[in-house]
């Protein structure tokens, strides 16, 4: 089972060309869930949020016109 942080459709990176966590037990989900919190609370994955921010907003001007 692998877990992936998404902002709209946009999974983000969450390290260098990683867009998931692999866990292994149900179990193991809720600690791996506040391994993730604590980078984000932090605003560590604040450049891929606004970076994922621009492109959902880019394809909205697109479908717009």
């Amino acid at each position: 089972m692998a877990v992936s942080v998404r902002y709209g459709s946009r999974v983000l990176e969450l390290a260098k060309n990683k867009y998931a966590v692999e866990i292994l037990t149900e179990t193991d989900l809720i600690k791996t869930l506040d391994v993730i919190k604590t980078p984000v609370l932090a605003g560590e994955l604040d450049a891929q949020i606004d970076a994922a921010a621009s492109k959902l907003r880019a394809g909205f001007a697109r479908s717009v016109r």
